[in-house]
């Protein structure tokens, strides 16, 4: 089982990014997929979650409007596009897939966000 998060960077406040997390190993349609954050000193943070029954999403309230979580089944992969970044959303951003029904819970080592001008 692999889940690999890619797209992070440093970038300017009010700029875009987008993360990637390709999944392998598992059937990822089926897996309930989230992004999590943690900054340095901080306990991590649910950020944005997307179902695999219907494709329904939920963001934490700081990034409700900018963040947009999304998943491409036939390519196992899920995003995080991320607009009008700030400088409080400088994190490692995670990715993790977890299923109640096969009492599964994967993790992604990380991708790091830095927001700075």
């Amino acid at each position: 089982v692999q889940l690999v998060e890619s797209g992070g960077g440093l970038v300017q406040p009010g700029g875009s990014l987008r993360l990637s997390c390709a999944a392998s190993g598992f059937t990822f349609s089926r897996y309930h997929m989230r992004w999590y954050r943690q900054a340095p000193g901080k306990e991590r943070e649910l950020v944005a979650s997307i179902s695999s029954a219907d494709g329904s999403t939920d963001y934490t309230d700081s990034v409700k409007g900018r963040f947009t979580i999304s998943r491409d089944n036939a390519k196992n992969t899920v995003y995080l596009q991320m607009n009008s970044l700030k400088p409080e959303d400088t994190a490692m951003y995670y990715c993790n897939a977890f299923s109640i029904a096969f009492g599964n819970d994967y993790w992604g080592q990380g991708t790091q966000v830095i927001v700075s001008s």
